[in-house]
């Protein structure tokens, strides 16, 4: 069976017998699985939505093992797919490796920010801006002063998000507890929704009655332990109200599915070089409002959380980043 995968796309089966005449993208997922209900599976609605929009196709690859990021990408590049999408901070020294030998492939890789090649594209979030939004939700929900956060990796990132969470939390509720665990240490962090729901046990007996989880396809063992213990989750990238419908209190939207799009839609032709960075002003972060979980969430507490997005958007709030110094002034790690 071949490595890859052809996606959707009216003109799927065309574009293969007639030697794909354009060059198709393509997108290379990161560890978790694509259907992990959130970073992965965002992506994968991005180009899903951009193959149906267009009725193109386009090449995708499941990374499952730390040792096939630069077989993976190095054969997508050879395959003359054209721009290739890459996932996840764990492969820069992917693109590192395999972006210079391929100075005519144009690579955009989600969550970098930091690295320096012409044919590179780097697209990273505001997560602080939007975790910091589902923080105040959490604390206005919140009938035990002790909120949750459910990082999947020990990571820098992961830390962003639980930094802006804790701030919104202690913005609305100065007296606030945050308790805050993460999975692991390792990229198994990504997708052990066993051990998330274990953690949520143990921060629901210390008081926790809503849980925030970042963490990937462990995310769902999270969102599953709040709910068969009656309190509320907050789910984390994709939209993952409609799992636990009136359970979840939102989701902090992360546009993964977005950013694909655009990178698709641009081509070879429209391709940008440099850093892109999403947050509240470009829709790039957010939270979750739909009909699974409008009955949690009040007109006071909806007005509350918009009035301090335009805030963080006019520039008159400011969400500390936990890159700033490594540190998070509203929560010790």
């Amino acid at each position: 069976m071949s490595l890859f995968k052809l996606a959707v796309g009216s003109a799927a089966g065309l574009a293969l017998m007639a030697g794909a005449a354009f060059a198709e993208p393509a997108l290379m997922y990161d560890l978790g699985g694509k259907f992990d209900k959130s970073f992965n599976e965002a992506a994968f609605n991005g180009a899903k939505r951009w193959g149906e929009d267009t009725g193109n196709s386009y090449r995708e690859i499941e990374v499952t093992a730390e040792a096939q990021r630069v077989q993976f990408a190095t054969r997508l590049a050879e395959g003359g797919f054209n721009p290739i999408v890459v996932l996840g901070f764990q492969n820069a020294a992917t693109i590192e490796e395999v972006a210079p030998k391929y100075p005519d492939t144009k690579f955009a890789i989600i969550d970098v920010n930091w690295l320096d090649f012409p044919n590179v594209r780097q697209i990273s979030f505001a997560e602080h801006e939007g975790s910091y939004l589902v923080g105040m939700l959490a604390a206005m929900a919140s009938e035990t002063d002790t909120v949750g956060f459910i990082g999947g990796m020990d990571v820098p990132l992961i830390r962003h998000f639980a930094c802006g969470y804790a701030q919104g939390a202690k913005a609305v509720n100065p007296d606030i507890n945050v308790v805050a665990n993460m999975t692991g240490t390792t990229p198994a962090a990504w997708n052990d929704p066993v051990k998330g729901g274990e953690l949520t046990k143990a921060q629901i007996s210390q008081g926790a009655d809503v849980v925030y989880a970042a963490a990937g396809g462990t995310g769902v063992g999270v969102l599953q332990a709040a709910a068969d213990a009656d309190i509320l989750s907050i789910g984390v990238d994709s939209n993952q109200n409609y799992l636990h419908p009136g359970e979840v209190l939102t989701s902090m939207l992360k546009r993964v599915d977005n950013a694909v799009y655009d990178v698709f839609e641009k081509g070879v032709e429209g391709f940008e070089a440099g850093v892109t960075v999403m947050g509240l002003g470009n829709d790039g972060v957010g939270y979750a409002l739909d009909e699974h979980n409008a009955s949690l969430i009040s007109d006071d507490m909806k007005a509350a959380v918009d009035t301090a997005r335009q805030q963080i958007i006019d520039g008159e709030l400011n969400v500390v980043a936990y890159y700033e110094n490594d540190s998070c002034p509203a929560l010790d790690f």
